[in-house]
């Protein structure tokens, strides 16, 4: 399994902007659907974002459409969520996640197709 390992997380104002990245440790990354969900304090952990082995798919969450940007870049290794207009409610700990076994145009959104999970990282906006 492909280890991941996320960063850029911290604390920033209501409707400011945070990028975060999730680098993998194999070359296989590209073989790898990728995933963001977040936990906050009291709650299950939920889908943010996804997209698929291609690239060419996305899943957002409701709650964050129009805010949040999820992309890869293969030759990196490396997958990114690009978070705007944060919001309090945004606040919790962020884990990217890798599946290996979907198709290449699908992005997964549940929980369970992830295989691969990295440690999060903590944001949190103040309002």
């Amino acid at each position: 399994q492909v280890q991941l390992v996320e960063s850029g997380g911290g604390l920033v104002q209501a409707r400011g902007s945070l990028r975060l990245s999730c680098t993998a440790s194999a070359r296989t990354f590209s073989n790898y659907a990728m995933g963001w969900f977040r936990q906050a304090p009291g709650k299950e952990r939920e889908i943010v974002a996804a997209i698929s082995r291609s690239g060419d798919n996305t899943y957002y969450a409701d709650s964050v459409k129009g805010r949040f940007t999820i992309s890869r870049d293969n030759a990196k290794n490396t997958a990114y969520l690009q978070m705007t207009s944060l919001q309090p409610e945004d606040t919790g700990v962020y884990y990217c996640a890798g599946d290996p076994a979907s198709l290449y145009y699908y992005a997964p959104t549940a929980l369970n197709e992830y295989t691969s999970w990295g440690q999060g990282t903590q944001v949190t906006v103040s309002s």
